[in-house]
C-alpha cells in the first residue's frame, strides 16, 4: 500500500471522543464518504466553475445589488479595502456571526468592485461564484454540525458536554496579492472539528480586463511543461520535506483544475492539497513558478 493510502487511512481512523458510542462513529463515517465522494465529483467540474446553482446565483446578485443600494445600515457594514491601483478595491460584501446550541458561525463574503470603466463588468460573475461557495459551505457545514451534536445527545451526551466541544465555522478571505496588473484572493472554509471538509478557491482577476487569470495567460502554451518542470526541480531541491514518488502516488504533473494564486512578483504560486504529494505533516505544498 502506498504511503498515500497509509497516510488517508491513519486520518480516517483518528478515534473519535470516548463519550460517542458506534452507532454515532458509523454515522460520521458515512457521512464523510459521502463528502469525499462530493468533493471528487466536484473536482471534475471545477473547470466548469459552478454551473450548478447558477440560477440561485443569479437570484443571489439580486439580493446582493439591491442591499448594497437600499440598506444603510448595511452598507455601513460594509468594510472597504483600500484600493488597487484605482482599478478595483474589495469590500466585504457581507459579514455576520450566529451561535447556536454551542455551534458558532463566523462567515465574511468579499466581492470585487472595478473602479475603471474600462475593465467591463466580468468581474459580477465571480462575485456570483464566490457568494454562492460562501453561502453553500455555510449552511453545509451547520448541518453537519447540527447532525453531530444530535447524535451526541441521542447516544447519552449532556448539553453541558456538548457546550464544551466548543464548534466553530468560519467562511473568510484573504487577498493574496495586489499589483498593478492583478489582483488575487483567497477564499476559505473551515470546520474546527474536522479538517476533512476545509476547502480553498483561489481567484485571480487581471485588472485590465477584468476577467480570470489562467496559467496559460501567464505563461503561453507551453504552461504545464513549465509548471511540472519547475516542481520537479524544487521538489529535488526540497531536501528537507518528504515528497511522495509517482509510484507511492505523488506528484506526476499538473491537472487542468490545479489551484494557484499570483504573488507580489506577478508570478503563479501553484497550490497543492493535503496529502496530494505529500504526508499530511507537510501540509499544502506551495511552489512559485518564475516562468
Amino acid at each position: 500500500m502506498s504511503q498515500l493510502n497509509d497516510s488517508k487511512k491513519r486520518y480516517d481512523e483518528i478515534p473519535i471522543p470516548e463519550e460517542l458510542s458506534a452507532r454515532v462513529q458509523e454515522a460520521i463515517e458515512q457521512s464523510e464518504k459521502k463528502r469525499a465522494d462530493e468533493r471528487r465529483a466536484a473536482a471534475l467540474n471545477r473547470k466548469n466553475g459552478l454551473k450548478k446553482g447558477m440560477m440561485a446565483a443569479a437570484a443571489a446578485v439580486v439580493v446582493f445589488t439591491t442591499a448594497l443600494n437600499t440598506s444603510t445600515a448595511f452598507a455601513k457594514s460594509v468594510s472597504a479595502i483600500p484600493v488597487i491601483g484605482e482599478i478595483a478595491r474589495v469590500l466585504t460584501f457581507r459579514s455576520y456571526e450566529q451561535e447556536e446550541d454551542d455551534i458558532k458561525l463566523s462567515v465574511e463574503i468579499p466581492s470585487v468592485e472595478m473602479i475603471a470603466d474600462s475593465t467591463g463588468q466580468a468581474p459580477d460573475s465571480v462575485n456570483r461564484q464566490i457568494y454562492q461557495l460562501c453561502e453553500q459551505y455555510a449552511g453545509e457545514a451547520k448541518e453537519r454540525a447540527m447532525e453531530y451534536r444530535q447524535a451526541f445527545l441521542d447516544t447519552g451526551g449532556t448539553q453541558e458536554e456538548w457546550a464544551a466541544h466548543k464548534l466553530e465555522i468560519r467562511v473568510w478571505y484573504e487577498i493574496k496579492s495586489q499589483t498593478e496588473n492583478y489582483l488575487s484572493l483567497m477564499v476559505s472554509g473551515s470546520e474546527s472539528w474536522s479538517s476533512a471538509y476545509g476547502e480553498t478557491r483561489y481567484y485571480n482577476i487581471d485588472l485590465k480586463s477584468g476577467s480570470l487569470v489562467t496559467l496559460k495567460d501567464l505563461l503561453g502554451d507551453d504552461y504545464a511543461d513549465i509548471v511540472n518542470t519547475s516542481i520537479r526541480e524544487q521538489m529535488k531541491q526540497r531536501t528537507d520535506v518528504t515528497f511522495w514518488t509517482p509510484e507511492q502516488g505523488g506528484f506526476t504533473g499538473i491537472s487542468d483544475h490545479v489551484r494557484f494564486y499570483i504573488n507580489a512578483a506577478d508570478h503563479p504560486v501553484i497550490v497543492f492539497e493535503k496529502y496530494e504529494i505529500a504526508p499530511g505533516s507537510e501540509g499544502q505544498p506551495e511552489f512559485e513558478i518564475q516562468g
